[in-house]
């Protein structure tokens, strides 16, 4: 099975490139760069936080900006910039490119998504697509657009922040749509590669909130290590296979949509790398043997209000076996819910959520289990192609392993956020 689906993924990868060699050899590749298939956006902001380091710069910190302590930090910063290239190459084959430069800390620019979609025509009762590449698989509730943006806030919350930081594979990924009496009901399943690092940033630094998204190739600060530094390199690659070449275990990922005949739609997604937790390359970076569940449900209220839930539980694995158990072995959980309504021309959007992580592996034990809480209030304006947001923030989390940084493992943050993201 392994061999069967290592071949699928490598002839997914040479069909790719034989398909783009063939368009820039024809003459209607002139069409790919047309007005419908580019769209570059954008988003300005002034923060205003306090509380600790941010995690962007090797810190515990949760948020994407930090303060000084309990004093008020204020600052302009540049946010996200992405630049969309969807070309249609065939009536039912299209691809997707998406390049993006991060502001803030760690000013960084790469590849964020790159695949090909097909989509035949509809049958009568079925309806099928098909996605390949670099991507992210369909969990987030708060996240639309080739660019991944977050809707109705500018800060998703802590599932879908790690989502967008650590689970982004290379997969093949099949869709079957259909309906059921009044009922809708869509199913996807697919193989995955280069994801076996996921679950390093949640184990060290634990739950964060914020909407900067991993890079193809590029690496994510851990904070400070202590005496497991001998051990784990001071980063981690999320898109990458720990060992030498590509594929050499499949993940995997299943996901089921059902929508009733009411204004109800509930989600139950799987996702497992399959990673070997004792392959390690010479960074040190090592294999984390991760898994999860995560169900989703979104509700119409009625008067163009919605509300939105998700809960995600699951359990990543690094290291040897030593006196029964493996290095590290942390159980995770987190669920939020969310209201939006709109008011006049101006959306609102509340959230109020929880998350943990719990320790039982010999090298890190119960007296390093997080747990902690966020709540979010935001205001959203549109003006065509131009959006106004305001964010307020706070977080509260206990985390032991800030005694690291010899700081205390309570912690409060609280940021505000003024943001105008721009559509072209």
């Amino acid at each position: 099975m392994a061999r069967v689906a290592k071949r699928l993924l490598y002839g997914s990868a040479a069909r790719a490139a034989c398909a783009v060699a063939a368009l820039w050899a024809s003459p209607a590749s002139a069409q790919l760069f047309s007005a419908d298939a580019v769209e570059l956006s954008g988003d300005v902001r002034i923060v205003a936080a306090t509380g600790e380091k941010s995690w962007l710069k090797s810190g515990f910190g949760k948020l994407r900006g930090s303060g000084d302590g309990d004093d008020l930090r204020v600052r302009p910063e540049l946010g996200n910039v992405d630049l969309v290239w969807k070309p249609q190459l065939t009536w039912s084959l299209s691809a997707t490119i998406v390049g993006s430069l991060q502001g803030g800390g760690r000013t960084r620019a790469g590849l964020s998504q790159a695949f090909l979609t097909f989509r035949p025509m509809r049958g009568d009762k079925l309806a099928f697509s098909a996605r390949a590449g670099l991507m992210w698989p369909a969990i987030s509730l708060e996240h639309e657009g080739a660019d991944w943006h977050v809707r109705d806030s500018i800060t998703p919350s802590a599932i879908n922040s790690w989502i967008g930081e650590e689970v982004k594979p290379v997969a093949i990924e099949g869709t079957v749509a259909t309906e059921i009496g009044a009922s809708k009901l869509r199913a996807t399943a697919a193989l995955m590669a280069a994801n076996d690092t996921a679950g390093t940033l949640l184990t060290f630094r634990g739950w964060a909130l914020h909407d900067r998204t991993t890079l193809a190739f590029n690496r994510q600060p851990l904070p400070p290590l202590g005496d497991l530094a001998e051990y784990q390199a001071p980063y981690t690659h999320p898109t990458m296979d720990v060992r030498h070449g590509f594929a050499h275990r499949i993940g995997y990922y299943a996901k089921l949509a059902w929508q009733p005949p009411i204004p109800i739609r509930v989600e139950l997604f799987r996702y497992g790398n399959r990673a070997n937790p004792r392959e390690v390359n010479n960074a040190p970076e090592w294999g984390w043997d991760t898994q999860f569940d995560d169900l989703g449900l979104v509700a119409e209220l009625g008067g163009g209000a919605e509300l939105k839930a998700q809960a995600m539980h699951g359990r990543t694995r690094m290291g040897y076996a030593m006196d029964g158990h493996r290095w590290l072995d942390n159980r995770f959980r987190s669920g939020f819910v969310m209201v939006t309504r709109p008011v006049g021309k101006i959306g609102l959007a509340a959230r109020a959520e929880a998350f943990d992580t719990r320790h039982r592996g010999s090298l890190w034990d119960d007296e390093y289990d997080e747990h902690g809480w966020s709540a979010m209030v935001a205001a959203k304006r549109e003006w065509g192609r131009l959006t106004g947001l305001v964010e307020l923030l706070h977080v509260w989390s206990d985390t032991p392993a800030r005694e690291y940084a010899d700081e205390p493992a309570r912690q409060k943050q609280t940021q505000l956020q003024t943001e105008l993201r721009m559509r072209w």
